[in-house]
């Protein structure tokens, strides 16, 4: 699995992914979407100048669109999870996920696999923050573009024989087709009942007005520092890996559809915009 965002330095869209999750609670109206207690404390110093933008400026459709685009899918992801009866959780390309340590003990088997150079940081920023590594997390250290993930997995503690539920969200739109095409084909290896949670960009022709704004303002962005986009689907599109690698879609949705509809009776800058489409499915 090969994901060209990680180059020997942490993730900057794992900081603005969590940026957005932390100012939801800051700048936006109850009821809200997701609550992440610990986003802000993963931002160590990167903190104020981050959640400085949202404080500022965070009725400007860019930065809604951010924390909608974080909100929903976290909230899509972590309702499955907990529906499923499944005790492995995989996050792939965790960045600064917050599951872990706002979650229960004992309940889940978390592993969290990111490149070592984000865990490093990641980790860094736990300790800075006072928050404890719980027993039941598994740090699974892995270059993407070097490194077996199914090999790592095992060496790792993770029980191929039981059911994993597998979140992948933020990262299909920085690899090929390709590389997506073998990631699912090895995650398809999973005990049967296992389950993905996986989000993608949308075409252009399939995003509305404020999806294309969005895109036309961040994808450059992104590619500046490093981070270009490679891929965008349509649903049908990944719906077809998905059933390629052996999985049964159960279940897409763009942002209108991910959240509870009362959500979006809202007296804030929130709106579901159509630029990405989260699919759920089942091995």
């Amino acid at each position: 699995m090969t994901d060209p965002r990680f180059t020997g330095i942490a993730s900057r869209t794992a900081f603005t992914a969590a940026a957005a999750r932390a100012a939801h609670l800051l700048v936006d109206a109850e009821p809200y979407i997701f609550v992440d207690s610990l986003a802000a404390a993963l931002l160590g110093g990167e903190a104020e100048e981050l959640l400085a933008y949202h404080r500022l400026h965070g009725t400007h459709p860019i930065l809604a669109g951010a924390r909608a685009e974080a909100l929903c899918r976290s909230r899509f992801t972590e309702e499955r999870l907990s529906h499923s009866g499944i005790d492995q959780y995989l996050i792939l390309g965790a960045g600064l996920d917050s599951f872990a340590y706002r979650t229960a003990p004992g309940r889940f088997r978390v592993f969290e696999v990111d490149h070592p150079a984000t865990q490093v940081v990641k980790r860094e920023l736990l300790a800075a923050a006072g928050v404890a590594e719980p027993a039941s997390l598994t740090f699974v250290p892995v270059d993407f573009e070097a490194d077996p993930l199914r090999e790592r997995l095992v060496q790792s503690g993770l029980d191929l024989f039981r059911p994993v539920f597998v979140s992948w969200l933020g990262v299909t739109m920085y690899l090929t087709r390709e590389s997506i095409a073998a990631t699912l084909t090895d995650l398809g290896r999973f005990a049967p009942g296992s389950e993905i949670v996986a989000d993608h960009l949308l075409p252009a022709e399939l995003r509305d007005a404020a999806g294309n704004g969005y895109a036309e303002a961040v994808g450059p962005v992104a590619a500046a520092g490093g981070e270009p986009w490679h891929t965008v689907l349509s649903p049908t599109a990944f719906a077809d890996l998905l059933r390629a690698a052996g999985f049964a879609v159960l279940e897409q949705a763009g942002q209108r559809q991910s959240i509870p509809a009362e959500l979006w009776n809202r007296t804030d800058a929130l709106r579901p915009v159509a630029l990405s489409a989260l699919n759920h499915a089942r091995r």
